[in-house]
């Protein structure tokens, strides 16, 4: 899952991925204080803090659902940056001369250790800031700043459409300070490969006359019309300095960046391998390794992982196929599934309704289950809807956008439809569950609402958490009931192997040498994935090291915390409580959740903990 406004080359401390290391800084013993009156403090005292990080990001603001700064695009400056960070650290040093750690409880301490990994991997990552490419094809803000205003910025008053008008001045100032990063980044020879200018470009194209803004900003004056909250008059006056806006701040800056494009891709190389090929680039996958995993597992061993997940994966999948009579072996069960019409819509506007009418249907009767399973329950509601023309591109992956945490906005579902014959029926089912229930809408959506824990952590962002949960959704979901279709079933196991193949694919690429001509051939033979899927996979994993391996690694985890309360807890296992104690705290590091599962275990078997 990723959330709209999250890019590593600005610290947004309630976005940052957090790095677990043993950094547990205490001050000199105090006077010991009453534990409750400590945790009010201690929760006061990060809630006050929380708010003054968000007020650094009126982008972060509004994905609360909040209009604090509504006129406002946040500073993507590398000063800004530096100014957050200074911040932060001062936060981080006050923190620890304030509250004594080893008085706290169990659920303040892990808040307190949040808090400094935080500040710890914003720190941390300040050396490699050069080296995480600025325009993308899967995260670069020239296509998700339009997409944050057009889903994100509710306009319900005539202020609220001035606003509007002024973040599009703020938008262009954004994009300029993006593309003076992007020169910074070129002069010390680190670019993107080809194929990302290539896709920065059609995206920039058809972004570069504001049209999509323009057609979102008018039709949202009309909607004031017809609630009779400004006059006709007042609505021709909007519309005309929603089009100045766009004319004056807007296209100027997208001129400016497809023309530092098209001069800038003559530089690029055609068939790069991973960052190692950049200075310094091995400590930075290293480094983002830590930060995408939690862990301290090394390239190679991740690698290995995904081989021996390969294999095994590989044996469920042959006694499908025996399930369901096929004769050839599996690469020739791959191709069947890969290419017979019956496991695809058609590639017309019906199909494409098709497609999102299936994944709600999917999604609907799993819902109706979740009581059986789980003890809390998500509020927010769930959409699912084709991603905007401007940033569609064929076979990329689906994606969830987190609604706003006192509901307003519901959690959405993102469907790339471009292709249809890049989107199998067979793994449809998995992915709805991935992204929408019981993965990442529920998920995100019950740590958006937790009242248990300060603000911060309500909003924190693990990959290996919320991705490792996501995964393991789709196993859970056939305990659930899901996956009744055997070929659909199989589907599941394509999605399971598709994170598999992950780990050998992203440390071959960055830490190996390989090729992207390498990493396509790897999963052509090792999967059923259409290939307009595979090439725009590979293509993410060049652009987002470390990323892809967050899943698996969190699954695996997942899994093997709830091996370990089964065997522990016998007959007192709960599988209500399992959930529960995953998600009832927010996300969390690795190494975090094993000791709150473990806390939850000793719990159940009746042990007195200490608190």
């Amino acid at each position: 899952m990723k959330k709209l406004i999250i890019t590593s080359i600005t610290i947004s401390f309630s976005l940052v991925f957090l790095l677990l290391s043993s950094c547990k800084e205490t001050p000199q013993e105090t006077p010991q204080k009453d534990a409750v009156d400590q945790t009010i403090a201690l929760n006061k005292w990060f809630d006050d803090k929380y708010e003054e990080s968000l007020q650094m990001s009126p982008l972060g603001l509004t994905v609360q659902g909040r209009k604090d700064q509504y006129d406002k695009i946040d500073d993507l400056s590398k000063e800004a940056e530096d100014e957050q960070l200074a911040w932060y650290k001062d936060s981080t040093t006050e923190l620890t001369e304030k509250f004594n750690y080893n008085t706290l409880n169990a659920q303040d301490q892990t808040s307190y250790d949040l808090w400094v990994f935080q500040y710890e991997t914003a720190k941390e990552g300040v050396a490699y800031r050069d080296m995480d490419y600025v325009f993308d094809q899967m995260r670069g803000l020239h296509a998700r700043l339009p997409t944050f205003l057009i889903n994100f910025h509710k306009v319900d008053s005539l202020a609220d459409m001035n606003t509007y008008i002024s973040r599009i001045q703020g938008t262009g100032r954004a994009i300029n300070q993006l593309v003076d990063r992007a020169k910074q980044q070129a002069a010390l020879g680190i670019l993107p490969p080809k194929f990302t200018f290539e896709t920065v470009i059609i995206q920039t194209k058809a972004l570069v006359d504001g049209t999509p803004l323009l057609n979102d900003m008018n039709r949202k004056i009309d909607a004031l019309v017809a609630s009779e909250d400004i006059t006709t008059e007042q609505a021709d006056e909007l519309k005309v300095a929603s089009a100045n806006a766009i004319k004056t701040y807007f296209t100027p800056a997208y001129e400016d960046l497809l023309t530092w494009l098209e001069t800038e891709i003559e530089n690029a190389e055609d068939s790069p391998t991973g960052v190692s090929r950049h200075p310094n680039g091995e400590k930075f996958y290293n480094y983002r390794l830590k930060v995408f995993t939690t862990t301290d597992l090394t390239a190679d061993e991740v690698h290995e992982i995904g081989l021996k997940e390969v294999a095994r994966i590989q044996k469920e999948m042959l006694a499908i196929k025996d399930k369901v009579g096929f004769e050839g072996d599996l690469n020739a069960f791959f191709k069947f599934v890969n290419t017979d019409e019956q496991f695809f819509f058609p590639n017309t506007d019906e199909g494409r309704q098709a497609y999102l009418d299936e994944s709600t249907k999917y999604l609907d009767e799993l819902t109706k289950k979740l009581p059986e399973y789980f003890g809390i329950l998500p509020k927010a509601k769930l959409q699912v809807k084709r991603v905007e023309a401007f940033r569609e591109q064929d076979g990329a992956p689906q994606h969830y956008f987190g609604g706003s945490p006192d509901g307003s906005r519901p959690g959405i579902y993102y469907a790339h439809l471009s292709d249809m014959n890049a989107m199998p029926k067979t793994t449809m089912e998995g992915v709805a569950y991935h992204e929408g229930n019981p993965g990442h809408h529920m998920q995100i959506s019950i740590a958006q609402e937790l009242e248990s824990v300060p603000k911060f952590r309500t909003q924190a962002g693990f990959s290996v958490y919320s991705e490792g949960w996501g995964l393991y959704s789709e196993t859970l979901a056939k305990e659930m009931g899901g996956y009744q279709n055997p070929y659909y079933d199989f589907g599941r196991l394509v999605n399971e192997i598709w994170r598999a193949i992950r780990l050998v694919v992203d440390t071959g690429l960055h830490t190996k040498g390989w090729t992207e001509a390498d990493a396509i051939k790897y999963f052509q033979e090792n999967s059923s994935i259409a290939e307009g899927a595979i090439i725009a996979e590979v293509q993410r994993y060049m652009v987002m090291p470390g990323q892809a391996t967050s899943y698996k690694i969190g699954m695996l985890k997942i899994q093997e915390l709830r091996q370990s309360a089964e065997n522990q807890l016998g007959d007192k296992f709960d599988i209500k409580g399992f959930h529960d104690t995953i998600l009832g705290s927010g996300a969390l590091p690795l190494e975090l959740l094993e000791r709150r599962v473990n806390e939850w275990i000793e719990a159940e078997k009746g042990v007195e903990l200490k608190l």
